[in-house]
């Protein structure tokens, strides 16, 4: 059978082909098994490794663990839950849900994509790339006692395809089926079509007990926490103000490697906050112990409280080498007003970053300009002889600035009403067909151009305002509107929205996941990433050509001629970024001597510091 040359993974580790592999009659000759797997075929530790070098495996276990959160995952919410169920779309989960839930394998934060073993021990990978054989460790349980086998891991798979959440369902359509070999061994098969990506994806997803979901349906929501396996499990709650997550102290995989040093606090609380004032006063009175600081003004002018004074509270930056990815006001060009590409760019030309950044966020901030920002794959400059290659094909379909200088957001006087800007905008305006009536502006057909700015939080209003003034000037009717957490959730999930604020990021290895962003197909998909509606033609291909890349270095290329076409796209208007994790907290807990390039795993990686807590009278 001859090998996909887009979907044959390098493995490292692996040694001479074994024979057919039991059970996979007419299925290609198998790799030897391997203990980890990366897209590139690159891994920085060997079979015999003991834990990953970012963490203490000494790291000492207990004590309790109280933040907000600053990412999070699928349906969930930060500001309220009413459901366990994080993996499908219905309902709004609290977030942390994927602590109390296993995966086959499990990524090191300090490789780009590496995964390691975790439920699997090993992995065996047809030669064609398109069956991977998971070899479980017979010792996995549910938090029940139960075994977790082959039957729950095929399972899983197959569910999450037909009743996932839109982000997992409709990135692993191309897993075909799976194959319980016997009670450790699982086959994974893909359709031929998947990208070398995918198999590590399917690898890291949630494994649920068949036996439960038997029983209970999946696809509806539940206050009942799961069974599962994970190192913790549903603790204390209370709908709308926090969960606790509670250890398991006889967890089945607490030694292994992929997990030595790793989730050390007996609890790790949760708490939501629809206001972030309130949730501010919380930390001050150590009812939180920990935070990411998003805002600059508090950052830079509200830590002044005596538990700073006296150095209970300390506060600390860590760099974040990470891409940024995207954050700004997201245009839905499904609405007629959106679907001219001068209009998004004019409404841009109001808002005034650099006098923001200077009277509203102390000047932490840098103006993103890119999709990849803070990243190798943002493009700058005019494109290289490589991009020019994959860009030359869509000349004529794509605008000429693409075979330029990258899009980049205006720069203002700082003034807050940059005349020169406005008057830009005001030109586009007029060429996509806007006149002023009165103090309106209409379309053609007289209708008044208005946007309603949706969000879940009233801080972002001071940022938002100055920017509807500058609106106004230009005729255009504007306002910001916040609704409570659940049908914020809900308006973007149908994508019932004129203009929403998001923030993504995305890894340095770009995965199958980026086509929930900026695909065709996701745009008309609920629950998908891609809020602006961007379905083009060109941008599906070149999201496929990133994804088929046989190397770092072609990702690269692709990724920089995707972003030049993304942003000739004006879909959205860019806010800003920091390349600084800001952190503040009681000063009670022990951290690894090395952050991991790749991410910030704080609840995972870090530790209660009994004797730091006494001293601060914090110990309890």
């Amino acid at each position: 059978m001859k090998t996909d040359r887009r979907t044959f993974l390098k493995l490292a580790g692996a040694a001479s082909l074994s024979p057919l592999l039991p059970g996979l009659t007419g299925q290609a000759a198998a790799a030897a098994a391997v203990h980890g797997l990366s897209v590139f075929g690159d891994l920085k530790y060997g079979p015999d490794f003991t834990h990953f070098s970012y963490v203490d495996p000494e790291a000492p276990k207990g004590g309790k663990f109280s933040f907000r959160v600053p990412y999070w995952y699928y349906n969930q919410n930060t500001q309220t839950f009413n459901s366990f169920n994080s993996y499908i779309l219905k309902g709004d989960a609290p977030p942390r849900m994927e602590m109390c839930f296993d995966s086959l394998m499990v990524r090191a934060w300090d490789e780009p994509d590496a995964i390691y073993g975790l439920v699997a021990e090993s992995v065996e990978i047809s030669e064609d790339g398109n069956s991977y054989v998971f070899n479980l460790r017979p010792e996995a349980r549910f938090h029940d006692g139960s075994k977790l086998t082959a039957e729950d891991v095929a399972f899983s798979l197959i569910l999450l395809k037909a009743d996932g959440h839109p982000l997992i369902s409709q990135t692993i359509q191309e897993l075909k089926d799976t194959e319980v070999l016997d009670e450790h061994r699982v086959a994974v098969h893909f359709t031929g079509n998947q990208t070398r990506q995918l198999p590590l994806e399917v690898a890291q997803l949630p494994i649920f007990s068949k036996r439960y979901y038997t029983t209970y349906d999946f696809k509806q929501t539940t206050l009942t926490p799961p069974l599962s396996s994970g190192p913790y499990k549903v603790g204390k709650h209370a709908v709308g103000r926090f969960i606790e997550y509670n250890r398991l102290p006889d967890y089945w995989g607490k030694d292994l490697p992929v997990m030595a040093g790793q989730f050390n606090f007996d609890v790790i609380r949760v708490d939501l906050f629809r206001d972030y004032q309130v949730a501010f006063e919380a930390f001050k009175k150590g009812d939180v112990t920990y935070q990411e600081e998003f805002s600059s003004k508090i950052w830079s002018t509200e830590y002044t409280f005596p538990a700073i004074e006296d150095g209970r509270v300390v506060r600390t930056t860590f760099p974040d080498g990470r891409p940024s990815g995207a954050q700004g006001w997201f245009f839905n060009t499904r609405r007629k007003k959106f679907s001219d590409p001068r209009v998004r760019e004019a409404i841009g030309y109001a808002f005034d970053f650099e006098w923001s950044n200077k009277s509203l966020f102390y000047s932490l901030y840098e103006r993103t300009q890119s999709f990849f920002e803070n990243s190798v794959m943002k493009a700058n400059g005019v494109p290289d002889a490589a991009e020019l290659a994959l860009l030359e094909p869509y000349r004529g379909k794509v605008p000429d600035e693409v075979f330029g200088e990258p899009y980049l957001p205006p720069v203002s006087n700082g003034s807050g009403f940059d005349r020169s800007m406005l008057a830009k905008a005001n030109q586009l305006l007029k060429d996509a067909g806007y006149t002023r009536k009165g103090d309106e502006l209409v379309d053609p057909d007289g209708v008044p151009l208005t946007i309603e700015f949706l969000n879940n939080s009233p801080s972002f209003e001071r940022i938002v305002l100055p920017f509807i003034t500058n609106l106004e000037r230009l005729g255009i009717k504007a306002n910001f509107r916040v609704v409570d957490p659940a049908q914020y959730q809900s308006r973007l999930n149908e994508f019932d929205f004129d203009v929403c604020t998001r923030r993504y990021s995305l890894d340095s290895t770009l995965s199958d996941a980026i086509r929930t962003y900026w695909s065709s197909a996701s745009a008309q998909t609920a629950g998908s990433r891609n809020l602006a509606g961007i379905a083009d033609p060109v941008v599906d291909e070149l999201i496929e050509k990133a994804l088929a890349a046989e190397n770092r270095e072609d990702m690269v290329i692709a990724a920089r001629a995707l972003d030049r076409v993304l942003r000739a796209g004006r879909y959205w208007v860019p806010q800003w970024f920091s390349g600084t994790h800001k952190i503040a907290m009681w000063d009670m807990f022990g951290a690894p001597d090395k952050k991991p390039d790749y991410f910030f795993p704080v609840e995972s990686t870090w530790w209660f510091d009994a004797e730091k807590a006494k001293a601060i009278g914090m110990a309890k």
